[in-house]
């Protein structure tokens, strides 16, 4: 059963997110509230280079305040595809291009507050190509033997759910040899 809105409005506007407070109609009749956080698409990737390592990064995250272990992620610019999204982060974040890669699937980061959406590739063959970084990320590049994820991701050492959600697919959707 949906729920309708009745009024939607802002209460902040930012450079990444905007959060809208929706007042809505619930299916029993009664009427409720849902805070939403509205953000910009966004991508994730899982390099593999030649000797079947995977490129990681490790980042500082404020909200957490602690260091993440990573699959190179980023949002997708105005007029950018998916695609061309990947491969510019895999630029910016780990200075290599892929010339192989390919569409895994998608999912939605948050949906119970937030509405963005995430679409996840695999990159192999690559080769060097660097792009400046964006200004404000301070980020270790972090190569991991293939049979080391599941123990890294059992462990806790990788721990977000973008990474935890595209290495587990590159690796048994995608049937990354371990």
């Amino acid at each position: 059963m949906e729920e309708k809105s009745i009024s939607s409005d802002y209460v902040y506007r930012g450079n990444i997110i905007d959060v809208r407070l929706e007042t809505i109609t619930l299916p029993e009749g009664k009427t409720g509230q849902r805070e939403i956080v509205d953000h910009g698409d966004s991508i994730v990737v899982v390099p593999v280079d030649k000797d079947n390592q995977i490129i990681l990064v490790r980042q500082y995250r404020k909200a957490l305040e602690n260091f993440l272990l990573e699959a190179p992620a980023g949002g997708i610019e105005k007029n950018e595809t998916p695609g061309d999204a990947a491969v510019r982060e895999l630029q910016e974040e780990i200075g290599y291009t892929s010339y192989n890669i390919e569409y895994m699937g998608g999912f939605w980061i948050a949906p119970g507050f937030c509405n963005e959406y995430m679409y996840s590739y695999i990159a192999r063959d690559l080769v060097k190509s660097q792009l400046p970084p964006d200004e404000d990320e301070n980020i270790e590049i972090v190569s991991v033997p293939m049979e080391e994820i599941l123990h890294l991701i059992r462990s806790g050492e990788i721990e977000d759910a973008k990474s935890i959600s595209a290495l587990l697919m590159a690796l048994n959707l995608f049937e990354l040899s371990l």
